[in-house]
């Protein structure tokens, strides 16, 4: 059974996203670090613990690939991906929970918590304060995942035309020069024939004209 994160104060989460993304990474999110960067209320604290839950701080509050890929061009769609993660139980229960009514997401984290009606309800807040922020036009476990540990994935460069993708070419790969001599006495159409021959044996084109 999930417990789910929630803040006292989610209308700090927006502000707390943006700061993310323009102060330097901490080596660990600290209450004392949170007030470094303008969170000195009592409550703030509540904030590092929806960074955990949502994956941008391991266990101990030190951030991760996915703080460091939040700082990158596609934050919204990152964010996006790091809720799915978080909240995966619930995205189970509904795979458009970025989308349901509070009635909805209030049912599911009842069931999983014995909390009140008072943290239920910060907790519904918590999750669509996060959703404000996020894009989640893409595919769960989709290959350009932004959140995978490690380095953002880079696109394959596509293939020269008429040739497979790299992915599909086996073995080393061969370079072919070829060298024609042709006759200063040859005439236009003999060597209008040379190359449609070229084309057709070399490239498989049947209309060189």
């Amino acid at each position: 059974m999930t417990e789910y994160a929630y803040t006292t104060v989610t209308g700090k989460i927006k502000t707390l996203l943006e700061k993310i993304r323009t102060v330097g990474v901490p080596p660990k999110v600290t209450v004392a670090w949170l007030k470094t960067i303008g969170f000195t209320s009592s409550n703030d604290a509540t904030l590092a613990g929806v960074l955990k839950f949502i994956g941008f701080t391991d266990a101990s509050g030190i951030p991760t690939s996915t703080w460091t890929a939040y700082r990158g061009a596609r934050h919204r769609v990152v964010l996006g991906e790091a809720i799915r993660k978080g909240y995966s139980e619930l995205f189970a229960v509904y795979p458009d929970a970025n989308k349901r009514p509070n009635g909805d997401l209030q049912h599911v984290f009842s069931t999983s918590s014995s909390a009140g009606a008072q943290v239920i309800s910060k907790t519904v807040a918590t999750f669509k304060a996060l959703v404000d922020e996020a894009d989640f036009s893409n595919t769960p476990g989709s290959a350009d995942s932004l959140t995978q540990p490690g380095p953002l994935h880079t696109p394959a460069a596509p293939a020269a035309p008429g040739l497979p993708p790299a992915s599909m070419q086996a073995g080393p790969a061969v370079h072919i020069d070829i060298q024609i001599h042709i006759s200063p006495e040859s005439t236009g159409q003999q060597i209008d024939k040379i190359f449609e021959s070229m084309a057709k044996h070399l490239y498989g084109r049947k209309d060189y004209k």
